[in-house]
């Protein structure tokens, strides 16, 4: 199907009408298990003969669209679905890492994708060296032999730096490591990572992708590309005990991955999609297109009024012509340079947090993606696990604040912002 436009794709790819019932919408499979036709095909899906449906735990028809969907927007191989993007990072990084293997990450990233970094995953004994996203020199100088990937954010949330995705591949790829590029913040209606090299993309599909604000919801895309046989993989390329001693990498070739994170990462682990979610997130994804654009296009009109205001001090977004990342902007997404940028309002802490405060339509919470506008001060409540150093590097300082902008008219977002600046 990806002969089709990303439009055509948004809404058509992996779904046909229900064959049981005609259903044009794709319907919701809540169930636990899938009855078999007798046991020796049974037997054929425990020993990945065939592929289909056991439990909804590793595979369901609902979430399978959803998979398929998500795989066609991003030109990868193929995708997985799983409760979160936390979830994902999680599944991702599962099928790579052995205890005292390392990680290379951008110092960039979401606040919680840090703590999981150097917190959550230092319990299996995974280990994180952390770069500069605006200098992929730095991503050389911190590989060594115990790294197993190496991970950046398309989009840096919150600070909206646009990372050089093809300059920090190349260097993961003369390492003999993947790159995995969390895509949440541009979504592949603005970057497909893996055009320019990338060979995972994550999401938290909670954002973007579902666009409402209703359903949690994480993916994985394997770009069917990277080479897992050089034996720094052993869970792609040695004799897999769970499955007989077969090998996936030899097996499964350009699917290995992908196989990989559902029936091992997935199905030991648990972090299953419930396919009602997989359905409201499919939804989303049918009208990503039309938000997006409108997101941007909003986004950049409230960038350059807050760039006038007397009360900002800054504002950081890519979208800018004086940015520091305009011309990676203009390079990797055209069309538009997101919805979520920050900028510092004069007073600092204080004054941060008067403004979220006092704002009427844009809603105060933590998180982004929505059809509505959103607003959140950073270092009082996503990033406030860091100290102030590590929140200055996070690009979530005292004076920050995150907008996430969304599809309102442009006039009234400006209007909330200008009386909530103004309260006292």
């Amino acid at each position: 199907m990806n002969e089709y436009g990303f439009n055509t794709l948004a809404v058509h790819a992996g779904a046909q009408p229900d064959p049981a019932t005609g259903a044009r919408a794709t319907p919701i499979y809540q169930t636990t298990a899938f009855a078999f036709e007798n046991a020796d095909h049974a037997a054929a899906l425990f020993n990945l003969q065939v592929f289909g449906n056991i439990y909804s735990r590793i595979m369901n028809p609902t979430n399978a669209v959803l998979e398929e969907r998500i795989a066609a927007l991003e030109n990868g191989r193929t995708g997985l679905a799983v409760a979160s993007g936390h979830a994902a990072q999680l599944i991702a990084f599962h099928t790579l890492m052995s205890p005292g293997d390392n990680i290379v990450a951008a110092r960039q990233l979401y606040g919680g994708s840090i703590n999981q970094l150097t917190q959550g995953f230092a319990k299996f004994d995974w280990h994180t060296n952390f770069a500069d996203a605006r200098d992929p020199d730095t991503f050389k100088k911190a590989i060594n032999e115990r790294t197993k990937a190496v991970f950046i954010e398309s989009i840096a949330n919150p600070g909206g730096i646009i990372t050089d995705i093809e300059a920090i591949a190349a260097i993961a790829h003369e390492a003999g490591v993947p790159l995995i590029v969390d895509n949440t913040l541009a979504s592949p209606y603005l970057i497909q990572p893996i055009e320019w090299g990338a060979d995972i993309v994550l999401h938290s599909g909670t954002k973007f992708l579902g666009g409402h604000g209703n359903s949690m919801c994480g993916l994985i895309v394997d770009s069917g590309k990277f080479d897992w046989g050089s034996g720094k993989y052993p869970t792609l390329s040695e004799p897999c005990p769970s499955y007989h001693g077969m090998r996936l990498w030899e097996t499964f070739g350009d699917l290995a991955y992908a196989t990989a994170c559902r029936v091992l990462g997935l199905r030991d682990l648990g972090p299953a999609l419930s396919p009602f979610n997989a359905f409201m997130i499919i939804n989303g994804i049918e009208t990503l297109p039309l938000r997006m654009q409108k997101h941007c296009d909003n986004a950049l009109q409230i960038a350059r009024w807050l760039k006038q205001n007397p009360n900002v001090a800054w504002v950081n977004y890519a979208g800018l012509e004086d940015n520091d990342c305009y011309n990676l902007h203009r390079t990797y997404c055209p069309k538009g340079a997101g919805a979520v940028f920050t900028f510092g309002v004069k007073g600092g802490f204080e004054a941060g947090v008067n403004i979220v405060n006092n704002v009427r339509i844009i809603s105060h919470l933590a998180n982004i993606g929505d059809t509505r506008s959103l607003i959140i001060h950073p270092a009082s409540t996503t990033h406030r696990q860091l100290n102030d150093e590590d929140r200055a590097k996070a690009g979530a300082g005292n004076d920050v604040i995150r907008l996430s902008i969304g599809i309102e008219n442009a006039e009234d977002i400006i209007k909330d912002l200008d009386q909530a600046m103004n309260a006292t």
